[in-house]
């Protein structure tokens, strides 16, 4: 559905009859790239982290926090994979 709508999205941006890349753009997708790979690897890094906090603290009450870091985590994944599909979708 998300993929449709991008779609039904880019096809109602006017474009400007073929125009060419500015200089150094291939350095902007190369860059875009790595800050991609490193976003995800963080997120990665953020959902293993929140279960080896929600397995080691087992207090009383904490349950309610390590669910709400690992909803920010997975908040944050979906953020970072709509961004890319939206800019794949664009280029």
């Amino acid at each position: 559905m998300l993929a449709h709508l991008i779609s039904d999205t880019h096809a109602l941006i006017p474009l400007s009859g073929g125009g060419t890349r500015p200089p150094g753009g291939e350095k902007l997708e190369l860059v875009i790239d790595w800050v991609r790979w490193i976003a995800f690897a963080i997120c990665v890094l953020g959902i293993l982290i929140a279960g080896a906090m929600m397995a080691v603290g087992q207090r009383r009450g904490e349950g309610g926090e390590h669910a709400a870091r690992l909803g920010w985590v997975l908040t944050a994944c979906i953020v970072i994979a709509s961004s890319t599909l939206l800019v794949g979708a664009l280029q």
